[in-house]
């Protein structure tokens, strides 16, 4: 194989893997994965040890030409950090602009960040999309590390000429997909009655084949360099939508409750859940024209076929 190297950090994660088996399918690019700990892709392709929070742990660049960065300090959901903007920034912030800088000193051409819809914020008005160009209002500390970690990445790229690309996806879903959708497979496989048919809201979620085809369109295209772009399946769902055409996807019988959603937040404030009724609730809609516009790029596998593939993915299903 030959080609052009392309370094994928957090390769032992979700959307990590997922890049490096598209480069070794694709057979034109050498990807060299970056890895904390164990990998599948060990003996599949160059593997290298890597830790944002560590100085002494970055690979060498002096042959690389694009950097795929998707390691991260992911949104946690039950934090037990007393300062939790502290610890995203130690790993998304400055762990990501010492790969940067040093990126850049090695000659790297192209630099795609793999940032977060929370930069734009977290929630949309029904039929209001975010769009690339919205003023950027993070409101968690994920969402600020991202923001900040963008930010730095633009002057870098200023000050030496490297370019840097940024993708922000919403919620990603395919085969390997753990915390709250993988939670929602499971409760629909179980039968377990979720009070969830009657919300009206609308979502955009990207499928794992859909993001890794735009990050792979944004290696060599000339027009990605110095953008920013939201990627989605180009399909809003409601959360009712979502759960019936999974539940068609895995083969079981969804069992929806119509309950109001006024019921349902009054519910999770009661429980000081409020942030859970906000995302089973409310919306989040992503206008992807501008990737489509610039880039050529449409979504290659739709909601529903990326659906079946991840119910495929976990085999026979119990009796509804």
């Amino acid at each position: 194989m030959s080609g052009p190297k392309i370094l994928v950090t957090g390769a032992s994660g979700f959307v990590g893997e997922a890049v490096v088996f598209r480069l070794l399918l694709d057979r034109k690019l050498i990807p060299i994965a970056a890895a904390r700990g164990a990998t599948r892709l060990n003996g599949l392709c160059a593997v290298v040890p890597f830790e944002l929070t560590d100085s002494k742990v970055l690979p060498d660049l002096g042959d690389v030409q694009v950097v795929i960065h998707t390691a991260a300090r992911v949104h946690v959901m039950n934090e037990t950090a007393i300062d939790a903007l502290t610890e995203f920034r130690k790993v998304n912030v400055e762990g990501t602009l010492r790969l940067a800088r040093r990126a850049a000193e090695s000659g790297v051409k192209r630099f795609i960040f793999i940032s977060s819809i929370k930069v734009n914020g977290e929630s949309t008005v029904l039929g209001k999309p975010f769009n690339a160009n919205d003023f950027p209002a993070p409101a968690d500390p994920y969402g600020v590390s991202k923001h900040e970690a963008e930010e730095a990445l633009k002057q870098i790229g200023l000050d030496t000429g490297m370019e840097v690309v940024i993708i922000r996806p919403p919620l990603v879903y395919g085969p390997g997909v753990k915390a709250n959708f993988l939670s929602m497979m499971r409760w629909l496989e179980r039968g377990v009655p979720l009070p969830l048919g009657a919300i009206n809201n609308r979502r955009s979620l990207v499928a794992i084949e859909n993001l890794v085809d735009l990050i792979n369109v944004c290696i060599s295209h000339p027009e990605a360099a110095g953008n920013t772009f939201l990627v989605s399946d180009g399909e809003d769902l409601s959360i009712s939508q979502l759960l019936r055409r999974m539940a068609d996807a895995l083969g079981v019988r969804p069992r929806l409750l119509a309950i109001p959603s006024w019921m349902l937040n009054l519910g999770a404030s009661l429980i000081g859940r409020r942030d859970l009724a906000q995302r089973l609730c409310g919306s989040l809609q992503v206008d992807i024209s501008k990737t489509c516009d610039i880039l050529g790029w449409r979504p290659v596998i739709s909601v529903d076929k990326a659906l079946r593939h991840l119910g495929e993915q976990r085999g026979p299903k119990p009796h509804s």
